[in-house]
């Protein structure tokens, strides 16, 4: 079942509207997170809360009472009986409220989005890898997390049903991010993943790297070019919902052999027996 918080209460998604003044409606004006649950637990909240705080100030959203009410906020809901033993994805959204203040918005409004129906990967795309379509532009503030995902999609309306979703590669071929995921290149022994600040700072991003290092994985952030994925070796993607995901093709191109490898199997492995560590009490 989905519930949503707004207007200070908890009932059924369909029950809760915004006003069609709203600037997220009208201009896009709005930030979101999105924290996965496992059984009730939420898999590192601080990290994601503090990721919104920075998109917020970031998009000139004043939101800074927001942020503070949220923790109890998911709490509370996750505590309900309708949501009882949780496996899915908590939402909170700001949006840039009806006032906008020369590019800032005084008066946001928020509400936050429990949902069960979430897209995990399947098993058969987490045996047998996935394709990413390539989306030939540089991808506008990447360190706000906005509700405007219009120009990740374009790319993938063009092409087969069959792409899981695009891959941001700048006119002078750097690629930078997936539409909703960070993006790694292995190559010669190096795991390569572009900086923050060129990319959103990934909750998941950051843990994959921390236990790469730890596990003996050499780490190279800059951003991989595009003719340096017939050279690759393997690719994934990481996410909330996707934990990491293999790619084993970028448009026409296919990554190594064109099946998961050692490297991301392993990953897989490490983050799931250290999983527990981020998950809140």
């Amino acid at each position: 079942m989905a519930i949503c918080y707004y207007n200070g209460k908890y009932a059924p998604i369909a029950e809760c509207s915004l006003p069609v003044t709203d600037l997220v409606i009208q201009r896009g004006v709005g930030t979101f997170e999105s924290i996965r649950v496992y059984e009730g637990r939420t898999f590192a909240m601080a990290q994601h809360l503090e990721r919104l705080a920075g998109s917020t100030e970031g998009a000139g959203i004043k939101a800074a009472e927001i942020i503070a009410k949220l923790p109890e906020i998911i709490r509370e809901g996750l505590a309900r009986p309708e949501v009882k033993g949780f496996d899915g994805i908590v939402k909170p959204y700001i949006t840039g409220g009806d006032v906008n203040d020369n590019g800032t918005f005084p008066h946001p409004r928020f509400f936050v989005v429990f949902d069960e129906n979430i897209h995990k990967p399947t098993a058969e795309e987490m045996k047998n890898g996935i394709a990413l379509e390539p989306n030939r532009v540089a991808r506008p503030y990447p360190l706000i997390k906005s509700t405007n995902y219009l120009f990740g999609f374009i790319p993938l309306a063009k092409t087969s049903k069959t792409n899981f979703e695009s891959l941001y590669i700048t006119p002078e071929g750097e690629i930078t991010e997936a539409m909703s995921s960070n993006f790694f290149l292995c190559k010669e022994g190096k795991i390569i993943t572009a900086p923050v600040g060129r990319v959103l700072k990934g909750v998941t991003r950051d843990i994959i790297l921390t236990l790469a290092r730890e596990n003996g994985f050499t780490v190279e952030e800059r951003c991989p070019r595009e003719e340096e994925l017939a050279q690759a070796d393997e690719a994934f993607i990481t996410g909330s919902v996707k934990e990491i995901l293999p790619v084993v093709r970028v448009g026409s191109q296919k990554i190594g052999s064109g099946r998961p490898g050692p490297a991301v199997q392993r990953l897989q492995h490490i983050f799931l027996q250290n999983m527990p560590k981020w998950l809140d009490k």
